[in-house]
């Protein structure tokens, strides 16, 4: 299997993350961006990462992918199967893919992504974003929380994943978390950043991250 994308990308992350706990081996090469060559064109032929590759099955899309992932390697169970706990954890995907992110695109793209493709910065959208937009989403995901430390069924499952994982490439470039407002989200976060799964992800995102930053 081979995941083609950024690593820092929320959407990368939660497939090599779901990859890794369904004891999967993927390897990660470069995609996006003008990389990644005729197999990540012929799999993503819109350019959106994550693509995959398995054998001669191309598909792109972070969700799509996982569904493939999940139907190879159901074991262990991520997705709930009783009807609600299913439905609630797909919810939560979706949240993570399109709320979450457009609440934390302009301060990802705007302090971090523009200078590496030479575009201009809007540094104001970005502060805006990080005062208007993500309080909001922050404040909802505070308070279902549960008790337990994980969203759905009281374990980890990809609802976790696909929550945690946008939230991880806004703190890269916004300490707006670190003020102490949402407590139950940051302790969820460390928590889940424990995980030898999420801390293989984010240590493999060290150099990107030093060369995304001018280190």
């Amino acid at each position: 299997m081979i995941i083609y994308g950024a690593r820092p990308s929320p959407f990368v992350r939660k497939v090599i993350i779901f990859a890794d706990e369904k004891g999967l081996s993927a390897e990660v090469m470069p995609g996006g961006f003008g990389q990644g060559g005729e197999a990540f064109a012929k799999a993503s032929p819109f350019g959106k990462i994550p693509a995959f590759q398995d054998g001669d099955f191309l598909i792109s899309d972070s969700s799509a992918i996982i569904t493939y992932m999940d139907a190879v390697q159901p074991d262990p169970n991520l997705i709930p199967l009783e009807a609600k706990a299913r439905a609630r954890t797909i919810w939560y995907d979706e949240f993570g893919d399109t709320i979450i992110q457009a609440a934390g695109m302009p301060i990802v793209f705007n302090r971090m992504v523009a200078p590496l493709v030479n575009m201009p910065q809007d540094l104001d959208a970005a502060a805006r974003a990080e005062t208007e937009k993500l309080p909001t989403v922050y404040d909802y995901l505070e308070s279902v929380i549960p008790d337990s430390g994980f969203l759905v069924e009281d374990r980890f499952t990809l609802a976790d994943i696909a929550v945690a994982c946008p939230i991880i490439t806004v703190n890269y470039c916004s300490s707006v978390l670190a003020d102490g407002r949402w407590p139950k989200i940051s302790a969820w976060l460390q928590g889940l950043s424990a995980r030898p799964s999420f801390a293989r992800a984010l240590a493999a995102e060290e150099d990107a991250l030093r060369k995304m930053r001018g280190n």
